[in-house]
């Protein structure tokens, strides 16, 4: 076994690696960016090594200073985790010839299957069925539309050296296909390196089913059972589990001699994914199909550690010291159900565009263990940290196991309600929505899932019980916030001597405006008036109060606690948790119940509201990135809506759409160039207000 290893990677991939070494007595060697140089990873290590600026290109993925600082520290191997180069053969290759091992598979293995085209040759070869499709060399555009014509609508056009959702296009008409290819090989040759595309058969009611494969250098092979990862966005993975809903016994061992046979087929040794497309026929028979194989380590691949007892951390590390697998196939068993979820820095409600910004507050859920049975957070975030634009999104990954589906669908969502997160958007409220949708408490997944049920599964702010409706948290907030100090001359709410006072409260909530009107009488009594939506409330109060909304009658009370605030309504009880931080239009309040997570925003009439909503697009960045192209030119008349620009961040594109209908008057920047939140990316001249 080795007795150090340096681990190229960073966040929750490289504390995860760090964790088993741990336990392992192996030494671990960190490595850093300047915007990661007090990251978690970092400090998880036994040692560090600064290896450059801060994009993937200056530090991550340059492999020759990774090696460099393999070399310096004594490092006898490189872990990879997954991304940046955990699938470069060339990477894996230039280890070699420095004298270190690359944990994961050879060379010769990721080349044969990091190309698609390829792959699926091999795949034919050793008998594993593939989906109808055009996998040649010959890329012009003429004869991959006749290809896709032939094949018939809609097909899927795939970038030959793609992965992580990247470089995916579904085309359900022939006069989108011209569009949709210049778009997949722009985004192809960017990530990838690479323009060159497959086409296929875009299969009706798919379900994402990958089965996890290991492979030794004794000539052993097993799979390790399989996983549904059917629920996307943006065809990248939000929720994980297994084993897969519905598989029977019959179907699971077919799949899992294919996945054999594609990793003997390349002679593959570590760990390794093959994953399937699945169709769901209407008698509720399924078909399968090789999609690809990952040559690495999955994100999700905690819940096959769940559901068999395994770490798979410790098997990459034993085969890649030339033990042989740790266990055979008959000694494999499927025990339980675990689901993992995706923390990401996104916003649901606005295309899951990824958010940046500081974690103010960070809470995971209680009992977090990596044992089985229990809660488990795999992060590489703390409290504090910000996060930045230069890296995916994804922030942690939450894992629960249990005796069944039903069991870890519960175990989830209460470990869900009880993470919380504030300093930036997350997809949080998003994820339990999910959870709680018929579709997948019911178990009918498919790849479209989110797309087709969005209007139920977005929405962040939705609220749960009636307590929690808008002007009833309102209520209890100003009450609460006038109430908390006793002594009249340290108070700041309006209190006077004599008389009667009132204090207006303008807030937000959901992006809706209500007014709070708060009396102060000579008995010290409030009297509290709400109005939102056209919907009325008036409170009379110390620590009781008698409220009306929307039809709700009942007696609202509330208490302070050590667990936060206590709030009874209509014979209902709920703690909300509530943290408050600055916000441009003044002070927004976060708060966090059992049932639902919310926010309301204090108006400061000091304040600048900001920009006004437009119908169209913006002409200035969402968040930090990179110009990707410009699709139109100064003294180009565009329409309202109309694409102005293409950027890119988080690993993610995004179009700029134009406000109004203008003129193109000045690109004031350049593709490839980076640029702040909020930096105008180019100037339109029109009739119309636009914002910059």
């Amino acid at each position: 076994m080795f007795n150090k290893i340096l681990i190229a990677n960073r966040g929750e991939i490289a504390c995860r690696v760090a964790a088993t070494c741990a336990r392992l007595a192996i030494k671990t060697v960190a490595v850093y960016s300047d915007v990661d140089a007090r990251a978690q990873h970092v400090s998880a290590c036994d040692e560090a090594v600064h290896i450059g600026g801060n994009t993937p290109a200056e530090s991550y993925l340059n492999g020759q200073r990774i090696i460099e600082a393999a070399l310096a520290t004594g490092a006898q191997a490189i872990h990879p985790g997954y991304g940046f180069l955990s699938e470069n053969a060339g990477f894996a290759q230039a280890c070699a010839d420095a004298g270190l091992v690359f944990i994961g598979p050879s060379p010769v293995s990721i080349e044969a299957m990091g190309l698609k085209a390829e792959s699926k040759r091999l795949m034919g070869a050793a008998g594993v069925p593939l989906v109808p499709g055009y996998h040649g060399s010959d890329q012009d555009p003429a004869l991959l539309q006749r290809e896709a014509d032939a094949i018939g609508y809609p097909v899927l056009i795939k970038a030959s050296a793609g992965g992580g959702g990247r470089g995916l296009r579904v085309v359900n008409h022939a006069d989108e296909f011209e569009a949709a290819l210049t778009s997949c090989q722009r985004e192809a040759i960017h990530s990838f390196g690479s323009d060159a595309v497959l086409i296929e058969k875009y299969v009706q009611r798919p379900r994402h089913i990958e089965v996890q494969v290991f492979g030794d250098t004794h000539g052993n092979y097993v799979h390790l059972f399989e996983r549904d990862c059917s629920v996307q966005r943006r065809h990248q993975k939000v929720l994980e589990e297994a084993p897969a809903p519905g598989m029977t016994d019959a179907l699971r061992t077919e799949m899992g001699a294919a996945a054999v046979a594609a990793a003997r087929a390349v002679n593959y040794v570590g760990a390794g994914t093959v994953e399937f497309i699945v169709e769901q026929k209407p008698d509720g028979s399924m078909n399968f199909f090789f999609m690809e194989m990952n040559t690495r380590l999955q994100v999700e691949h905690p819940v096959t550690e769940a559901i068999t007892g395994q770490d798979l951390v410790a098997w990459q590390l034993r085969v890649a010291a030339g033990e042989k697998l740790p266990l055979q196939q008959d000694q494999l068993h499927i025990t339980g159900h675990a689901i993992e979820a995706r923390l990401c820095a996104e916003n649901p409600d606005h295309d899951f565009l990824p958010s940046t910004g500081t974690l103010q507050m960070l809470r995971w859920p209680e009992g977090v263990t990596f044992a089985r049975g229990a809660v488990r957070v795999d992060s590489g975030v703390r409290e504090g940290d910000v996060i930045s634009p230069y890296y995916d999104s994804m922030l942690a990954k939450l894992i629960v196991h249990g005796a069944n589906r039903v069991e870890a669908l519960a175990r989830l969502d209460r470990a869900l309600a009880q993470t919380q997160i504030v300093g930036l958007h997350s997809n949080v409220q998003f994820l339990r929505h999910v959870l709680q949708s018929p579709s997948f408490a019911q178990a009918e997944l498919d790849t479209a899932l989110i797309a087709r049920e969005q209007n139920r599964l977005l929405n962040q702010e939705k609220l749960g019980l009636p307590l929690t409706a808008a002007a009833h948290i309102a209520s209890t907030l100003v009450a609460e916030r006038a109430l908390q100090n006793p002594d009249p001359f340290s108070r700041r709410d309006g209190w006077r001597a004599y008389g009667a006072a009132t204090r207006r409260f303008d807030l937000e909530f959901h992006g809706k405006p209500v007014r709070a009107d708060l009396r102060y009488g000579r008995d010290d009594a409030l009297h509290l008036s709400l109005r939102m939506d056209g919907a009325a409330a008036d409170v009379d109060a110390k620590t009781r109060v008698a409220i009306t909304v929307e039809n709700l009658q009942g007696a609202l009370q509330f208490s302070a606690t050590a667990q936060g605030l206590v709030i009874e309504f209509a014979g209902q009880t709920c703690t909300a948790v509530c943290h408050s931080v600055s916000h441009e239009k003044g002070l927004e309040t976060h708060i966090f119940t059992a049932q639902a997570a919310s926010k309301i925003i204090a108006i400061d009439v000091f304040s600048h509201a900001g920009d006004a909503p437009t119908q169209g697009g913006r002409l200035s960045a969402p968040m930090p990135g990179k110009v990707v192209s410009f699709a139109v030119q100064a003294g180009d008349v565009v329409k309202i809506g109309q694409v102005l620009a293409i950027m890119e961040a988080m690993k993610m594109e995004h179009t700029i759409a134009a406000p109004a209908d203008g003129v193109v008057a000045e690109l004031l920047y350049a593709p490839g160039d980076q640029v702040a939140e909020g930096a105008a990316l180019l100037r339109l001249e029109s009739t119309q207000a636009v914002p910059a």
